[in-house]
C-alpha cells in the first residue's frame, strides 16, 4: 500500500532588497564592504591651532608647560588620519607639524651650562599664538551667544489697515431722465391751469440769474422746486430753457444721487 505525503506549499520569502528590478532574498556571498566605507568624526577642526587647543585640553594640560612630545605624537596620529581621507586637508596642517618637529628636537638637544645668554623656551612662540588663538575664539563663542537679529529675536511690524471713505457716486442724468422730468411738471402744471389769458412778461435772462441766485444760497435744489404752478406752461418752458442755457454755459450741473430718485440742481463754481 503505497502511502502519499501532502506537501505543504511554501511561500515565497520577502526580499531583502530589489536592485535594478531584480528581488534578492539572500546576501550575495561576493559583497564586499571596504572597512573604510563609513568613518565618523566627531570633531571638525578650523585649523592647525584649534586641533592643538583641542589636544592641550582633552588631556587637562597646562597650556604654559606643553609636554611637546605627547602632544606631537598625538598630533601626527590625527594628520595620519587625515590625509586618509583627505590629501587636501592634511596640506594646511604640515606647517604645524614640521614646526612640532622643530621644537621637540630643539628641547631635544642639550644646554650648556656655561652658556653665556638664556636661550628662550622653544615652546614660547607655539604658547603665545596659542593663547593668542584661545583668546578670539572665546571672544568669538561669547559673540556667537548674545541675541541676533533675524536669528533670535524679531522686529514686530503691524499695519493699520486703513477704512478707504467710500464717496457715493453720482448718477449721470440722462437727457431721458430730465424730460420725463419735465413732462410731469408739464401735467401738473395742467392741472392748475387758469383760463385767464393775461400778458406776462417772461425773460429767459432774468430766470437764470433768478436759479444762480437760488444756487448762492443753497448748494443743491431741486429740479421741480424752480417751477411755479402760478406762471403756467410759459412760465414752466422759460425756467426749463433757462436750466438748458445754464447748463450750456458749464455754470449748473444736474445730479441725481440714486436711480429714478430727485433730480437736483448744483452750481459748478459751489465746490
Amino acid at each position: 500500500m503505497t502511502e502519499t505525503i501532502a506537501q505543504t506549499p511554501v511561500k515565497d520569502a520577502t526580499p531583502l532588497a530589489i536592485v535594478q528590478g531584480l528581488a534578492y532574498t539572500t546576501i550575495p556571498k561576493d559583497l564586499y564592504i571596504p572597512p573604510d566605507a563609513m568613518e565618523v568624526f566627531l570633531e571638525a577642526f578650523e585649523g592647525p591651532l584649534d586641533l592643538l587647543l583641542y589636544l592641550i585640553k582633552k588631556q587637562n594640560l597646562d597650556i604654559l608647560d606643553i609636554p611637546i612630545a605627547e602632544v606631537t605624537r598625538q598630533y601626527m596620529e590625527y594628520m595620519e588620519l587625515i590625509k586618509s581621507v583627505s590629501l587636501e586637508l592634511a596640506a594646511e596642517y604640515l606647517v604645524m607639524a614640521a614646526l612640532l618637529a622643530e621644537i621637540k628636537s630643539r628641547m631635544l638637544l642639550p644646554r650648556p651650562d656655561n652658556a653665556e645668554t638664556v636661550e628662550e623656551d622653544p615652546r614660547a612662540e607655539l604658547i603665545r599664538r596659542l593663547q593668542d588663538y584661545e583668546r578670539f575664539k572665546q571672544a568669538a563663542t561669547e559673540l556667537e551667544q548674545l541675541p541676533r537679529q533675524g536669528r533670535d529675536t524679531f522686529t514686530a511690524s503691524a499695519t493699520i489697515e486703513t477704512t478707504a471713505i467710500a464717496t457715493k457716486p453720482q448718477p449721470t442724468v440722462s437727457l431721458q431722465e430730465l424730460v420725463l422730468a419735465f413732462a410731469d411738471v408739464l401735467r401738473r402744471m395742467e392741472l392748475t391751469a387758469h383760463h385767464t389769458v393775461q400778458l406776462e412778461g417772461l425773460s429767459i435772462r432774468e430766470r437764470m440769474t433768478r436759479i444762480l441766485t437760488a444756487l448762492q444760497e443753497k448748494e443743491f435744489i431741486t429740479f421741480s422746486s424752480l417751477f411755479s404752478n402760478d406762471e403756467g406752461r410759459l412760465g414752466v418752458v422759460v425756467t426749463f430753457l433757462a436750466m438748458l442755457e445754464l447748463l450750456k454755459e458749464n455754470l449748473i450741473e444736474f445730479v441725481q444721487t440714486t436711480a429714478f430718485g430727485s433730480i437736483h440742481l448744483k452750481a459748478l463754481n459751489a465746490g
